[in-house]
């Protein structure tokens, strides 16, 4: 292309504190509506706002997972708008004085470079209400649920160092895996605890940066790279054609695959900042800091470094298996009963992630638990069972909620003993004649056609190399004589 896209991401992230960020009030998603808004939270005379200390604990160990500068010296502003999930009519966030500047995250791709992308700010704020629109008597009609209104979030905003959707949608995975590792947030895009707006402009090479789109509340990884895709496409559009793009705010329809206008240019100034008078500026000390840097759990990137240096693993799988920490927590905890990192891994990457996948359920509530894996893979090792049987076992394990052993006793999976395999061969050369003379003259590709067949009579329970042994045994006694 003769455009180069500018993208730039506002990530917000609800963090998992069990009350609200000013006040006591709980917070829990699926509640039924209204039931966690105190008088703090609907904004009632005379109530005033206290910061959560665990807010502040969280939203720094953030900060320093993401290479940030901590401030010494933090406030909290008023940014007001006008509108029916805000009760008080502004919301208190952070302005010119965030907690967190000047930090980046790596991002990697398979054999390449890690590639830094800069954080500009982190700040605290807190989240606004849901409103749930539909139609009633020819009429949009539409109600809000304040529960969320309150929830404590960290806004995380980049430097526009992203070109492409691939990049913008890593750059989330990576971020969500640092979030989720660190034990501060569920990171769920589809329960809007982690959301992102997308900032996208297009201009030629060596040419001023273009004029910048926000497309608002994308809620999922899907989302996010075919809105900056399709508004990437649309601004080139409008620029070849002679037009100019204008600053504004759009919302992604996912049915009709395409960006709709919310409203024109906003900036700053629009929201009439202010310090906000009942939370006074705030100190954050050093030892605070240091204190809560002790405490940081294995990082997603330190683990997968670990991964590659102890375990010996290629770095693709270290880069699956780090993805997602409940991924890797199950993959450690399988490898204390296989004793087999490589083989676990091939495991996990390839055949539980694609059930997990295709079923959409978590490795949490997945019935083949790392003990049953483990002890699965031990059991492939020891030749209990072959690598066929091994994938039947698993697929019964999920299905039926059933250890290995015990599947292999319900099935009868149990390995085939020499003097039987030896009988089962010589059926199967009996009964293919025409290809045991084939490979006698040379045609050693047939010998696959007789391993299959071997396989067969055994229902896959045969050991292939003592089956390759023994063909090659009969081969050269028939060639002898």
């Amino acid at each position: 292309m003769d455009y180069e896209p500018v993208i730039g991401l506002e990530v917000h992230c609800q963090l998992k504190t069990k009350t609200k960020i000013f006040c006591s009030d709980p917070y829990e998603f699926g509640a039924p509506a209204n039931t966690l808004a105190g008088p703090v939270t609907l904004g009632l005379p005379g109530c005033l706002p206290v910061l959560n200390e665990k807010v502040l604990e969280m939203a720094i160990m953030a900060g320093l997972a993401l290479n940030c500068k901590i401030a010494k010296i933090t406030k909290f502003d008023r940014k007001h708008y006008f509108y029916p999930d805000l009760p008080k009519g502004y919301q208190i966030s952070q302005y010119d004085q965030p907690y967190a500047i000047d930090g980046y995250i790596e991002i990697k791709k398979l054999n390449q470079e890690a590639v830094k992308v800069r954080i500009k700010r982190i700040h605290m704020e807190e989240d606004a209400g849901k409103l749930l629109h539909s139609y009633h008597s020819n009429e949009t009609v539409s109600f809000v649920d304040l529960n969320r209104a309150g929830a404590p979030l960290l806004e995380i905003v980049t430097e526009p160092d992203l070109r492409t959707s691939e990049d913008a949608w890593l750059f989330l995975q990576t971020l969500r895996s640092i979030i989720r590792s660190l034990g501060i947030s569920d990171a769920n895009m589809e329960e809007g605890s982690l959301r992102c707006d997308a900032n996208v402009s297009v201009h030629k090479p060596n040419e001023p940066l273009g004029t910048r789109v926000e497309i608002k509340n994308l809620n999922s990884f899907k989302a996010v790279r075919n809105a900056i895709d399709y508004e990437i496409e649309r601004q080139i559009s409008i620029l070849e054609s002679g037009g100019s793009v204008i600053q504004s705010t759009v919302l992604w329809d996912a049915d009709k695959k395409q960006t709709r206008l919310m409203r024109t240019k906003e900036d700053a100034e629009d929201y009439r900042y202010f310090p906000d008078p009942d939370l006074p500026v705030f100190e954050i000390s050093p030892a605070f800091v240091e204190s809560i840097r002790k405490t940081m759990p294995e990082l997603p990137n330190q683990k997968r470094e670990r991964y590659i240096r102890d375990y010996n693993l290629p770095e693709y799988d270290a880069i699956v298996l780090t993805r997602d920490t409940d991924i890797a927590n199950y993959f450690e905890e399988a490898i204390q009963y296989s004793n087999d990192p490589k083989k676990t891994s091939n495991w996990v990457k390839d055949e539980i992630l694609g059930v997990l996948n295709k079923k959409d359920i978590s490795i949490n509530n997945f019935p083949c638990t790392p003990k049953r894996l483990g002890n699965l893979i031990k059991l492939l090792n020891q030749g209990k069972i072959t690598q066929r049987i091994a994938k039947q076992v698993f697929e019964h394990i999920y299905e039926e909620d059933l250890d290995p052993e015990q599947i292999i006793e319900k099935y009868d999976y149990k390995p085939v003993d020499y003097n039987q395999l030896e009988a089962v061969i010589e059926k199967v050369f009996q009964s293919f004649p025409e290809q045991v003379q084939q490979i006698l003259t040379g045609k050693d590709k047939v010998k696959g056609f007789l391993v299959g067949q071997i396989m067969k009579e055994t229902r896959g329970q045969a050991p292939p190399e003592e089956v390759h042994n023994l063909i090659e045994k009969k081969l050269s006694s028939l060639k002898k004589g």
